[in-house]
């Protein structure tokens, strides 16, 4: 007999409300284990199913299976959303998960005591990280249902072998963004012609996250809550097979591993081997149903900050698969090769190596275990690479420094503090030379010798070894870099401390020592001023939260000093003249505000200089709390856009208006100090009238901030100092080669990568008395993934950085491009009237991860032109 399934279900949610005891527990009993269709009323691959719909198919079937399914809710998104996991095991397995769970680190070493090698093995299954590869998030709930079957025996058998970890959603917010934009716009019955519009996805598109941010680039850095919540408990855990399900253009076949080179050295031959094994599995699935796929090629294991390479470097067998179809492919998509690609056939593939994965886990659990062990125990005992140490200078910035730290503890990298001074050699990050290096007690010392090493040496190695240079992404990442430190990679270990000394000295310039500062209490009589040196982030988000409080400063454009300590170009004075009005909150302010942004402040009893302008000179300037907007909307890139965004609401906690390209050119741009224009193709933007309102609105006192595109857009206009440099025959007068253009078609892809950047590190020259480069010495570490082809700026501009010869520092760049990046212009400013027009070549907050390039950009909001 045919049971109206829809009856069970309203009879059962009103029992919930009725009665959530012993009512609800009979009205579940009544009903059965429903398929996604039985449930959501309609058949999958006919429509994208909300994400709280997901979810609630997601309670449901975990309700239906108890003892062998359960939740846990790890976090929200930005815009609120909840992020679950349900973890997946037979009853028996599901009644130890937690001594599993401890067993699991005890085999890595993260936890004390004996280990068992008898266990199930660990499998972490993550759909959706990108939302509008919207496909995972429809496969997943089959995928939770042959789980949840108690009548699917392989499967059951599986269980017996093997604890599964399913991430439903990793980016609820982008998939929702990407679903209700489809479900409205989408055709009762769906139109395959890729000129439909239910195929355009509009700006900004449902691959990001609330912030633009790419969640598939975020796994080793962290920048974003999502991901952060997530880590923390992939760590608890560590599983020993990691797969991430994504979309690419529809157009495309389906793609499982093995994967293309370059494979990342420290990848392990087993991890090599069981990517060919795992592919085998799905080979045999795929052949049997005729279905179209491809190996070995794009999708590459090198780059740490993906779903497949950073769970490798933490000793999975990381994994990417990739179905054709993505946001441009809807509910049904008319291929150029005559074939109709439906939502269907997606979902299918994805449901089909979602159990080829776990059924190849659980065949070769046994093995997977040995070779997890044996992957930490090499780690702890015998770990890769010359270099045995990682050290950073512990007095080059305590604020990066604790930042570095910090980050080092989410990725529970064990490290230390040099135990005493001693003079060693090694190789020296600033200057790319092995040479003698001085440690002192201060310094963070990282050893080798420790279960996490091989994700220390990848994330630390000065040169990744690329085996191929037809890479996927950057190619350069290294942590001294990427935080602005000196560090050295040394080939002996170092004794440790496990805390820094209680006392320290900050050597100055020319090797003089003095007393480090230390955060002042409130003096009996109260100070003059507040000093507080300019060094990075933790100092911009100092300055963002006085501001906001109405607390007046000043910074000193020359560099000074009082009362036995020296101060900097850029140090901020917070002086109490100017701020009465505060009476006794001015004190607990400042120092309420330097504990919460973890800075140190000094405070001084006198506004005399020993040497350099007292802190009433007219080199002390004041500093206004700027109006500041952003444009976004079609032709910014959206990722762009997010890193500006996120600086400023995430990172320093500063309000910004969000500017529409679609109403800019009406936009009363007196209303704003600072205009930042991020990234992307400004020809359509800025119209000619709408480009002449914003030079009028710079002569006026705006502040203009072109990142990359747009300082590309402004290069040649009118009025624009910044101009593209000449290509290289014009530049040197010789006659152009005619064979040149005699190229063999299967070598293009090669001839092209000699004129790019992939994510190299470049040693930028600064000029450090210019308020831009305020708090930098006298180079900064950019990350280059394009050339800066611009020439230096004539008289009118500042060239605030540059780069020179020998200006290489790591990663891969073609021969082309190494010759283009010199005498190169990359930041600067040009004066327009009474306002600046900053020029930045480089994005300093890619990613939100290059920590050394943040408070260039908080000069230029912040210091520059006020």
């Amino acid at each position: 007999m045919r049971k109206n399934y829809s009856r069970i279900i309203c009879l059962f949610l009103f029992g919930l409300l009725l009665a959530p005891g012993a009512f609800a527990q009979a009205a579940l009993a009544d009903v059965p284990l429903l398929t996604p269709r039985q449930f959501l009323g309609y058949e999958l691959g006919t429509r994208f199913t909300p994400h709280a719909e997901l979810l609630r198919y997601v309670d449901h079937v975990v309700q239906h299976s108890p003892g062998r399914m359960k939740q846990q809710r790890y976090g929200r998104t930005y815009e609120n959303r909840p992020l679950e996991l349900v973890y997946v095991a037979s009853a028996g397995n599901m009644t130890n998960l937690e001594d599993i769970r401890r067993n699991n680190l005890r085999l890595a070493g993260l936890e004390t005591g004996a280990a068992a090698t008898k266990q199930p093995a660990v499998v972490w299954l993550s759909y959706n990280v990108h939302g509008n590869e919207a496909v995972s998030s429809e496969a997943v709930m089959q995928v939770l249902y042959d789980l949840a079957d108690p009548q699917n025996q392989q499967v059951q058998q599986w269980l017996q072998n093997i604890v599964v970890i399913v991430d439903p959603c990793v980016n609820p917010d982008g998939r929702d963004r990407y679903a209700q934009w489809y479900n409205r716009v989408a055709n009762q019955r769906p139109n395959s012609s890729p000129l439909s519009w239910e195929h355009h996805e509009p700006w900004p598109g449902g691959r990001y996250n609330h912030y633009y941010f790419d969640l598939n680039r975020d796994w080793a850095w962290q920048t974003q809550q999502e991901s952060r919540q997530r880590i923390v408990v992939y760590n608890q855990w560590l599983p020993q097979v990691h797969a991430d399900y994504h979309e690419m253009g529809p157009s495309a076949p389906y793609y499982f591993s093995p994967a293309a080179k370059p494979f990342h050295a420290d990848l392990t031959e087993w991890q090599r081997k069981f990517q060919n094994i795992i592919g085998d599995y799905n080979r045999k699935v795929f052949d049997k149903n005729n279905w179209l796929y491809f190996t070995r090629e794009t999708y590459d294991l090198f780059a740490p900050f993906y779903g497949d390479t950073w769970p490798s470097f933490n000793g999975a067998i990381g994994m990417t698969y990739e179905q054709g179809g993505g946001g441009p492919a809807g509910v049904s998509y008319a291929k150029a090769d005559g074939d109709t690609l439906t939502l269907t056939q997606r979902i299918e593939h994805h449901h089909a190596t979602s159990l080829a994965t776990m059924q190849a886990a659980s065949d070769r659990h046994e093995e997977l275990i040995q070779q997890f062990q044996k992957f930490y125990t090499d780690a702890r005992t015998k770990p890769k690479g010359e270099y045995k140490s990682y050290v950073l200078a512990g007095s080059s910035d305590p604020g990066q420094v604790r930042a570095l730290t910090q980050y080092l503890d989410r990725q529970q990298i064990s490290y230390g503090f040099a135990a005493k001074r001693s003079r060693q050699s090694g190789y020296n990050y600033t200057t790319g030379k092995t040479e003698a290096v001085q440690l002192e007690p201060r310094d963070v010392v990282i050893s080798m010798y420790q279960p996490k090493s091989t994700l220390v040496k990848v994330l630390f190695e000065p040169q990744a070894q690329l085996e191929d240079s037809l890479t996927y992404d950057l190619t350069a990442w290294s942590l001294p870099y990427a935080f602005g430190l000196k560090g050295y990679a040394l080939k002996g270990q170092v004794a440790t401390a496990s805390a820094p000394p209680a006392v320290a000295t900050v050597v100055e310039k020319g090797g003089k020592a003095a007393p480090a500062p230390t955060e002042t209490q409130p003096a009996a009589d109260r100070p003059y001023a507040y000093l507080a040196r300019w060094n990075n982030l933790q100092d911009v988000r100092f300055l963002s939260r006085l501001m906001q409080q109405g607390v007046k400063m000043r910074v000193a454009d020359e560099p000074f000093e009082t009362e036995g300590q020296k101060y900097q170009r850029g140090t901020l004075i917070i002086p109490r003249t100017g701020n009465e009005r505060l009476g006794t909150r001015f004190d607990q302010l400042v120092h309420a505000q330097a504990d919460s942004a973890g800075v140190m402040v000094q405070a001084v009893q006198s506004g005399l200089s020993t040497t350099g302008g007292d802190l009433g000179s007219r080199s002390v300037r004041p500093l206004k709390m700027p109006s500041v907007a952003i444009l976004a909307g079609p032709g910014i890139d959206a990722t762009a856009f997010g890193e500006v965004w996120h600086f400023f609401e995430q990172q320093v906690g500063y309000p910004v208006t969000v500017l529409g390209t679609d109403y800019f050119n009406s936009v009363p741009l007196s209303k704003f100090d600072v205009l930042v224009l991020p990234d992307g193709r400004y020809d359509d933007v800025l119209t000619e009238r709408g480009l002449e309102n914003v030079k009028t609105w710079v002569r006026g006192g705006g502040r203009l901030i072109a990142l990359e595109g747009a300082s590309r857009f402004l290069a040649g206009n009118k009025d624009f100092l910044l101009k593209t440099k000449p290509a290289d025959t014009a530049a040197t007068g010789k006659k152009a080669n005619p064979y040149t253009a005699l190229r063999r078609y299967a070598d293009a892809e090669r001839e092209e990568i000699g004129e790019r950047v992939q994510g190299s590190v470049y040693r930028v020259q600064l000029d450090n008395t210019h308020p831009l480069a305020f708090g930098y010495g006298e180079t900064y570490y950019a990350l280059l993934r394009d050339i800066p082809n611009y020439r230096f700026l004539p008289k009118g501009g500042w060239n605030v950085g540059v780069l020179k010869k020998d200006s290489y520092a790591s990663g891969f760049a073609g021969r082309r491009a190494q010759r283009a990046l010199t005498d190169s212009f990359v930041l600067g400013t040009q004066d327009m009237g009474r306002g600046q027009v900053i020029y930045l070549g480089d994005n300093p907050l890619f990613r939100a991860f290059w920590q050394g390039g943040k408070l260039l950009f908080g000069n230029a909001v912040f210091i520059v032109g006020q």
